[in-house]
């Protein structure tokens, strides 16, 4: 018996609404410590300030602005960068229009 359809509430393969979404090679432009080196004034908009260990990606990360990202390694690696990315400017003025 195979039903006429299937509602689109219904998980099937693919990616779906908050089912997990995987996004390959996002490079990793900085890490650190402090998030005072990376907040800008008056912290992110729907977020607030960063307070400890921080990720700076390059690109976009699809999803809710505090929703937790998980990172692994390569499951496909390509050769690692001879150096670190060096970041020029890193913008802390507020983004909240300010």
């Amino acid at each position: 018996w195979t039903p006429n359809f299937i509602m689109y509430s219904v998980p099937r393969a693919g990616q779906m609404g908050f089912f997990q979404r995987t996004e390959f090679n996002k490079e990793i432009l900085k890490l650190g410590e402090d998030g005072k080196e990376a907040t800008p004034a008056g912290g992110f908009p729907n977020y607030g300030l960063v307070r400890g260990e921080y990720v700076i990606l390059k690109g976009s990360v699809p999803g809710a602005v505090k929703r937790l990202v998980l990172m692994r390694s390569p499951a496909r690696a390509k050769g690692l960068p001879e150096a670190a990315p060096k970041i020029e400017y890193l913008s802390l003025e507020s983004k909240l229009g300010d």
